[in-house]
């Protein structure tokens, strides 16, 4: 995540607490063992891989003298420089605020602090009292314009309701807008990066004749994907919920794709929709150099589709599923 966000990553530090401490997230010991770090190597930023309240996040800057952000920051921040559309801009726009709002404390803090002047204190209660309502205001504003959005992806979902749809789902980087490119015939944009997606593409399978199935790309999921983002990103998120086939795929070159794996599962349980049919691929086969690797995988995972978006190995049969899938489809 810290370097697709720009970050250059001198040092990965693992900690073990059974405790969180309140004011400092990290105990003494080890935001000492940070602040010798960051003399060290001269660093700018820490990047926690955990969410820190604003006081948690504060304290440890006041003591560290770098700045500190935190898993939920960065992946705002990664959104931020991949939004495209005026959807994506105003759904991270609306997370970043309402991530940003309860840490404005602090911001005019330099003016309550200073004794050389008089009435100093006040201009800066004053002025974080003008801030505040301004972000309420615009919240309020981008509420107002993603419910608008909302409604016109309502009447699109209305028009298309006699039509069969697939959901392409998985997490962030598993090839799901290449395989869309190798589905529908389409040329969404393809980066080897996290989150590269964050709009819903609708698109016309590629196959002769009828009837027509529509399949989706969806925006990536990931590991504590923010509340803030989701709540912001839910009229995307909701081309999954009205889907009548969630096609879950995984980059089975991965290292960790039994995680990812399991992190889908959960998403989807938690956004309610598990339920809906579905069924795994395997994407990336054409990175396994072993023959014998891959035919151990389809062995232990005969029920899945192995498929290359980059080449196209297996999307003829991975069509035949999507299609099979039709026959328990009521219009």
């Amino acid at each position: 995540l810290a370097k697709t966000a720009g970050y250059d990553v001198v040092e990965k530090v693992s900690v073990k607490s059974e405790k969180i401490n309140p004011r400092s997230f990290l105990g003494k010991g080890k935001v000492e063992e940070f602040k010798n770090l960051v003399e060290q190597h001269q660093a700018d930023w820490i990047v926690f891989n955990e969410d820190l309240t604003p006081s948690q996040n504060r304290n440890i800057e006041n003591y560290l003298r770098c700045n500190v952000i935190d898993r939920c920051a960065l992946i705002i921040e990664i959104f931020a420089k991949h939004a495209r559309t005026h959807e994506a801009k105003t759904q991270v726009e609306l997370a970043s605020l309402n991530y940003m709002l309860p840490r404005l404390t602090g911001q005019w803090s330099h003016l309550s602090r200073q004794r050389g002047g008089i009435g100093l204190r006040e201009v800066g209660e004053k002025q974080l009292e003008i801030d505040r309502r301004l972000i309420k205001k615009r919240i309020f504003k981008l509420k107002k314009e993603l419910e608008g959005i909302d409604r016109e992806r309502k009447t699109q979902r209305k028009n298309r309701s006699k039509l069969f749809k697939a959901a392409l789902v998985g997490y962030t980087n598993a090839g799901k807008s290449t395989l869309m490119n190798q589905l529908t015939g389409s040329s969404l944009v393809v980066e080897n990066k996290l989150f590269a997606t964050l709009d819903s593409t609708v698109r016309t399978l590629k196959i002769a004749g009828k009837p027509k199935i529509l399949i989706t790309d969806t925006v990536g999921l990931i590991d504590k994907l923010p509340h803030s983002l989701v709540a912001s990103f839910k009229s995307t998120l909701d081309e999954i919920r009205y889907a009548n086939l969630i096609i879950k795929v995984v980059d089975i070159i991965h290292p960790c794709f039994d995680r990812h794996m399991n992190t889908t599962k959960k998403v989807l349980l938690e956004l309610g929709i598990s339920e809906i049919p579905s069924f795994w691929v395997f994407n990336k086969i054409d990175l396994i150099k072993s023959e014998e690797v891959l035919a151990n995988l389809e062995h232990r995972h005969p029920e899945n589709i192995f498929v290359s978006g980059k080449n196209g190995s297996g999307i003829d049969l991975f069509k035949e599923k999507i299609k099979s899938s039709l026959q328990s489809f009521k219009k």
